[in-house]
């Protein structure tokens, strides 16, 4: 059963603290550290998820710039079968993830019907909490491809999020990773969900919140910072996926 959850910007770290149930940690963006008796020190490079075990003592948190994160607490019977099935695990707790909307959907959903708290609610809840599980597993058991698959994968992914803030050319980009754009569009919404454009705006936007967090820059400055050069579109496109302005963004998160 799910017994919590909630979502915060987080800029320092937990030391040394121990729960007594499992919990699950999505870091949206950010980077940061994990520390466990049984997985030792990890590095942590948004969007991730990390599991951890309950009695046992762990620290974790960001780097100077913080993260975003949602977590959710869970016990019961429904556990010994993650276990039982090696889908989470205290010596390897950490899993990158390329499909970062469709966790946090899920972690959404669970928040809601947390909130409703009725026993369908409840068995809502563990049904997405057994979603969010197989997601990770998903992601962790992953291979890359070989020569003979085609381009790897991975790589494409990266190579768009270190190309975010700029405007794609996707017939060029396709033609610098030897596939037709057809077959690059069906190749990324296959890991991540989205099209290749949808997914630079999603990295988009996660750079916008973080500049909104830690900068006095104005709105319209945050926007050409991220590749937008119309600050009312922006805004718009902000307001649709996040469900309040960038100033209500930073009113809530800014950090002094």
């Amino acid at each position: 059963m799910v017994t919590g959850s909630g979502k915060q910007y987080v800029m320092h770290s937990v030391k040394a603290r121990k729960l007594p149930s499992y919990a699950a940690v999505l870091v949206e963006h950010g980077q940061g550290f994990l520390e466990t008796d049984a997985g030792g020190r990890q590095s942590v490079n948004g969007p991730a998820l990390f599991w951890l075990f309950p009695n046992r003592q762990h620290s974790y948190g960001p780097d100077a710039d913080g993260w975003s994160e949602r977590w959710a607490l869970f016990e019961g019977s429904l556990v010994r079968d993650f276990l039982r099935l090696r889908l989470i695990s205290e010596q390897d707790p950490i899993t990158p993830l390329r499909n970062l909307d469709r966790a946090q959907r899920l972690f959404s959903n669970l928040h809601a019907d947390l909130l409703e708290d009725t026993p369908l609610a409840r068995a809502s809840a563990a049904s997405t909490l057994h979603q969010i599980v197989v997601l990770s597993a998903q992601q962790t058991s992953r291979a890359k491809p070989s020569p003979q698959e085609g381009p790897d994968i991975a790589g494409i992914i990266d190579a768009l999020r270190r190309r975010a803030m700029e405007p794609l050319d996707m017939v060029a980009f396709a033609a610098e990773h030897g596939i037709s754009p057809a077959t690059l569009r069906r190749k990324v919404v296959a890991e991540v969900g989205l099209s290749p454009k949808g997914f630079q705006l999603r990295l988009r936007m996660d750079h916008a919140k973080e500049l909104l967090a830690t900068t006095d820059d104005k709105i319209e400055i945050i926007a050409a910072k991220v590749g937008i050069d119309d600050a009312f579109y922006f805004s718009r496109l902000f307001h649709e996926r996040e469900n309040c302005t960038p100033r209500e963004f930073r009113a809530q998160f800014r950090r002094s």
